[in-house]
């Protein structure tokens, strides 16, 4: 079953857990708050994506503008990106699609039904 990390205050979360829901796609929500990947988790969906890592940063959140980032992590390592990620789930992009064959942060939904598809 697809694993979504989403935020219940996010609009793009809401239309992606819509169009799941209107497309009678089984998944678990997980709460990218509460519950957000640790640096494990986040190193592996990193390497199964295929994606720059800097694909799996919410540059339009708060936090990520508060702390400057987008002039900070082209001087940091692979390493210290990725823990700073797992420090707040309000750092990872979201929604954050898992399935056994693909990772995707964001969601575009014809990237999402080739994804669920297979």
């Amino acid at each position: 079953m697809p694993k979504v990390y989403c935020y219940d205050r996010c609009s793009t979360c809401k239309k992606a857990l819509s169009w799941l829901d209107n497309n009678n796609i089984m998944y678990e929500k997980l709460d990218i708050k509460t519950q957000h990947p640790d640096e494990t988790v986040l190193r592996e969906l990193y390497k199964k994506s295929g994606l720059p890592l800097k694909k799996f940063f919410n540059t339009s959140g708060m936090l990520y503008r508060d702390m400057q980032l987008s002039s900070k992590l082209p001087g940091m390592t692979e390493d210290e990106q990725l823990a700073l990620l797992a420090s707040d789930g309000m750092l990872v992009k979201r929604p954050l699609l898992i399935t056994d064959s693909a990772v995707l942060p964001g969601f575009k939904e014809a990237d999402w039904k080739a994804a669920l598809e297979k």
